[in-house]
């Protein structure tokens, strides 16, 4: 549970440092917006519940894909194949920014040793 509360804290440093881009910001927007019209699509089409509907979207966009849902018309099943092709790009591209955000904060916390410090280690 730690680890987990510890992964958390540095996913929301990594978003609250990346807010300020708007590249950031237009991504992951857009990575709602995909989220909500597939949950709305499969409530309305597939006829599941608002749950099941954001499961099946958070699980398929992810690519973990559990199989427990599937849809069952024809026009679910294409809606879902366009569906990976781009909402995986784009949660791709909004977790390299992630990552990115999370190296560079990690990077700025952890400062290089002064000249003042190297030089009295030297006289040691």
């Amino acid at each position: 549970m730690l680890s987990f509360a510890i992964t958390f804290v540095r996913l929301l440093k990594a978003i609250v440092h990346s807010w300020s881009a708007p590249m950031f910001r237009a991504n992951f927007a857009l990575a709602v917006l995909i989220l909500l019209s597939a949950t709305l699509f499969y409530h309305s089409v597939e006829e599941w519940s608002w749950i099941d509907a954001l499961y099946f979207s958070v699980t398929t966009i992810s690519t973990v894909g559990l199989g427990d849902l599937s849809p069952r018309t024809d026009l679910g099943k294409l809606f879902t194949i366009i569906y990976i092709f781009v909402g995986v790009g784009v949660f791709v591209a909004l977790f390299a920014q992630f990552a990115r955000a999370l190296l560079k904060v990690e990077g700025d916390n952890k400062e290089p040793p002064s000249q003042k410090q190297l030089t009295k280690s030297d006289d040691a």
